[in-house]
């Protein structure tokens, strides 16, 4: 995985970090609290223009894990929902919600967070997370599932995590308790373990059909 810059803001009661690479302009900070995002404006963030509950509170419904914040005045620290999701987004990345660990293939962890985008189209240069370049790339996959592939498999829901282990130039295996929801909303399945395309080839989104080794795709 490429390195990305981080980027920092403080105010007396909370700091904002952002990683720009993982933005991909989801823009619900911006439609969300005005005041505090404005992409026209250097710097675009103003950590102390509004209350930190506040801002808190908007950086929570970024989907792809880009902003995060820490408090400095003592408020709750982001606590991630009662139920993981795995969402997918037509022509687009698959969002996790929850208690979420990205692991490498050799078990490394790369992010432990409550909101990650993880790309889907194969394109990314920051793999295993999205950075907008299925855009580009043109990738089209509607976020509808037609053939289930979800398990349920004793003694895999584990804490309550939901641990998402990158294969070598391969899929993302998804382990723990999870609702897998389709572009629209709905609720597609439920399991603790499934095998997800990464590489936008496979003819059964967005699961895995081993269409990876077809068309040599590389996870670095």
């Amino acid at each position: 995985m490429s390195t990305s810059k981080i980027f920092r803001y403080d105010s007396d009661g909370i700091v904002v970090t952002y990683e720009a690479r993982r933005c991909i302009h989801a823009e619900a900070c911006v439609h969300g609290l005005p005041a505090a995002f404005d992409p026209k404006r250097k710097p675009w963030v103003d950590a102390g223009a509004a209350p930190a509950d506040d801002i808190a509170r908007v950086i929570e419904r970024c989907p792809t894990g880009a902003l995060q914040y820490q408090r400095k005045d003592g408020g709750p620290h982001e606590a991630p929902p009662p139920k993981n999701t795995v969402r997918i987004a037509a022509d687009g990345p698959l969002y996790f919600h929850g208690r979420v660990q990205v692991n490498a293939a050799d078990g490394q962890p790369l992010a432990r967070e409550t909101r990650v985008a993880l790309c889907r189209c194969g394109k990314s240069a920051l793999k295993p997370f999205c950075d907008g370049s299925h855009t580009k790339a043109g990738f089209k996959d509607a976020g509808a599932v037609s053939s289930l592939q979800v398990k349920n498999e004793a003694g895999k829901s584990g804490d309550g995590a939901l641990v998402i282990t990158c294969s070598t130039d391969g899929s993302l295996g998804v382990g723990g308790d999870f609702e897998l929801v389709d572009a629209k909303g709905g609720v597609a399945g439920r399991g603790n373990l499934t095998w997800l395309c990464r590489c936008g080839g496979s003819g059964n989104k967005p699961f895995c059909d081993g269409t990876h080794k077809k068309i040599g795709f590389k996870s670095n």
